[in-house]
């Protein structure tokens, strides 16, 4: 009786804090704006397919003709459509940087939660294994991963990020879960016949969890500018098109030095809006979850 009690209760809170932080987040202009931005673009990447119906891939002009009435966005090196290259690239780039974000955020949450709750040789253990990840440089592990493998996907490429980006998460979940794990209700938790992963999920993740979202939509952004970092290096996925591998043909095939200014720049634009919006998100949330600059 007393677990459904406790546990109606938290159900009902959660109910109450998730739609009192929805009325506060849409009160927030940075939070508002960044999520506009995002939406924008990825209706744009939903809608300009269905419109657009041609190939990304298939050469339809002169190499780095200017933009013109047919190609809004000029064609590239290859000669293909360069706007319909950008809505592709930035839908495989997003997908790289959710999926890179959820496994990142993933690992983050489970070595933190582990780490500051059971303490001791535990949390020495796993704080030790985070600051090794935190003490080599991550592109260097990037680039020596990516280098051994023979084949490279958008999962693949996905996968090495995320495996390599969750040290900060974990850190953060940590330092939280350990200031919550001699708290009140967490003692009555203990008292009532809790097991770890109850008090875990019900005790702690809930306390947490804004922590969590704004880590998780950080990682997003990470999972997008490394994705590109290692495809400007020609380690980024085969066969396939992201916002880094048209900055690398940019560069390959001297897209500056001829002045075609259309296949890089839209590019440089997309990453720098999708991470200013995710920026965005973050601070508007951290202003509202943070009681140091709460306002």
């Amino acid at each position: 009786m007393v677990f459904l009690t406790r546990v109606s209760g938290l159900y009902r809170w959660s109910v109450t804090e998730m739609g009192n932080t929805a009325r506060i987040l849409l009160r927030s202009s940075k939070f508002m704006v960044g999520i506009f931005i995002i939406i924008a673009i990825i209706l744009t990447i939903i809608i300009y397919p269905l419109i657009n119906t041609g190939n990304p891939t298939e050469m339809k002009a002169l190499a780095y003709q200017p933009p013109s009435k047919d190609m809004v966005l000029g064609s590239d090196n290859f000669g293909r459509d360069v706007l319909l290259e950008l809505v592709y690239g930035t839908r495989n780039s997003l997908l790289v940087g959710i999926l890179a974000g959820v496994i990142a955020t993933a690992i983050g949450i489970i070595i933190g939660l582990l780490a500051g709750y059971a303490g001791g040789i535990t949390d020495d253990l796993l704080t030790a294994l985070t600051n090794i990840f935190l003490v080599i440089p991550q592109i260097v592990i990037l680039i020596l991963i990516t280098v051994s493998l023979k084949q490279r996907s958008l999962v693949i490429s996905a996968v090495i990020i995320g495996l390599t980006t969750w040290p900060w998460t974990a850190r953060s979940v940590r330092a939280q879960t350990s200031s919550l794990r001699n708290r009140e209700h967490v003692n009555i938790a203990k008292i009532s016949g809790y097991n770890t992963s109850k008090i875990i999920v019900s005790e702690i993740l809930p306390y947490i969890a804004s922590y969590i979202a704004m880590a998780f939509i950080l990682q997003i952004g990470s999972g997008i500018i490394i994705e590109a970092t290692l495809s400007m290096l020609g380690l980024g996925p085969y066969n396939t098109i992201t916002l880094g591998i048209m900055l690398q043909w940019s560069i390959l095939f001297e897209a500056p030095a001829a002045g075609a200014w259309w296949a890089f720049i839209p590019v440089c634009l997309s990453v720098a809006f999708i991470t200013f919006s995710l920026y965005l998100m973050n601070s508007g949330m951290d202003e509202i979850f943070n009681p140091k600059i709460r306002s």
